[in-house]
């Protein structure tokens, strides 16, 4: 388990002077053997997520261009979140449908489901990703594995967001149709995590870290990491996912593996301790990122702005969600409901007509688990 072989070894600060002791010769030698299409080390990436390669980003772009190319070609896939629940027993201070806050709680009926599906479908998509707070009685494995299949007819590709299970669990709800697991860590310092997670099963930051490993056992077809960025160092953040990642592509080498590096919004509770990470600091992590994992997909959320994900399009992100809503029935309410507000607002046709603007090609399916 990545908790015991891996993560145990470091501490996040030991992971922070690691990046910072990394000079211009160490992310030279990792461009040049990046031009040469040679496997990066660990060492590499580390240089790569150091500010001292800021000087290089534009060589940085053209490499990252350059292999995403190769390895996805000029397509962007699509999908759209569709929440479940905003129930919560968890206290994470910043997030909005944490347990303290005052808010009304909604958990979709299986006629309301099928509505949001109806109005998602229409749009064309076929992947959707489906999500709830952390609040098991009123979301159980049960409840979510009756949302796939009512889902299933709907869509090709389904994928969950939700709280961590163990491999049984886990193997239910691929029975029932799910070939996806997204399971962000929010944040791998442990005095962060501690601080910032303060009741519920949320609080158990073990149980997290090695939620993607039951994930690999129960044989998920992809598997999304990722971290919060704006809750603690982000050298220390990507240091962490970087190993992260390398342990899965050893551990679960079968498993397409994905990432996303989610930055901080506003949300209910109005939380303001964060750690400022500049669009500048995000494209170096991008393009680090897609140039130590050649294969690993890249996914850009609506928390971006449209600026943003315009100009991010060819530089190694393949996965874009789109006409996002982030409450229960937000497709047909009013958004009082939302987790966190969101930058890129965008209708899906617009943001598919973006990116064929760029030359790229919208995708909106690219797997049915019909053919298996």
């Amino acid at each position: 388990m990545f908790l015991e072989e891996v993560y145990s070894k470091y501490s996040f600060q030991t992971a922070i002077e690691a990046v910072q002791s990394r000079n211009l010769g160490d992310v030279e030698q990792a461009l040049n053997k990046a031009c040469y299409s040679e496997k990066l080390s660990f060492g590499d990436y580390l240089s790569l997520i150091s500010p001292l390669a800021d000087s290089f980003l534009e060589n940085m772009a053209e490499l990252a261009h350059d292999l995403t190319l190769k390895r996805f070609g000029k397509t962007i896939q699509l999908f759209m979140p569709l929440y479940l629940s905003n129930e919560c027993r968890s206290s994470c201070v910043y997030c909005g449908f944490s347990y303290e806050n005052k808010i009304p709680r909604k958990t979709l009926h299986y006629d309301e489901l099928e509505k949001e599906a109806e109005i998602l479908k229409s749009q064309g998509l076929e992947h959707v990703l489906i999500l709830t707070g952390e609040a098991y009685s009123k979301t159980p494995v049960s409840y979510i594995a009756e949302c796939t299949r009512i889902l299933r007819k709907h869509f090709s590709s389904i994928a969950i967001e939700i709280y961590p299970m163990d491999i049984d669990r886990y193997k239910t709800l691929i029975e029932a149709g799910v070939d996806g697991l997204t399971l962000y860590q929010e944040t791998y310092d442990p005095d962060t995590y501690k601080e910032y997670h303060l009741r519920g099963m949320k609080k158990n930051m073990e149980y997290r870290l090695n939620a993607p490993d039951r994930g690999g056992m129960a044989g998920f077809r992809k598997i999304s990491l990722g971290t919060l960025l704006g809750l603690s160092h982000p050298l220390g953040e990507l240091f962490f996912l970087g190993l992260h990642l390398q342990y899965m592509y050893k551990t679960y080498w079968k498993t397409f593996l994905q990432a996303s590096l989610p930055r901080m919004r506003p949300a209910k509770g109005g939380f303001q301790k964060v750690v400022p990470v500049s669009d500048r600091e995000f494209l170096r992590f991008i393009l680090a990122l897609r140039l130590m994992f050649p294969d690993l997909g890249l996914t850009l959320s609506t928390r971006e702005t449209p600026d943003l994900r315009d100009n991010l399009v060819g530089l190694g992100i393949t996965s874009f969600s789109a006409g996002s809503k982030t409450e229960p029935g937000g497709y047909q309410g009013s958004g009082a409901l939302e987790q966190f507000e969101i930058e890129d607002k965008r209708r899906l046709e617009e943001v598919i007509e973006m990116i064929r603007s760029k030359g790229y090609d919208p995708v909106i399916k690219d797997f049915d688990r019909a053919l298996l």
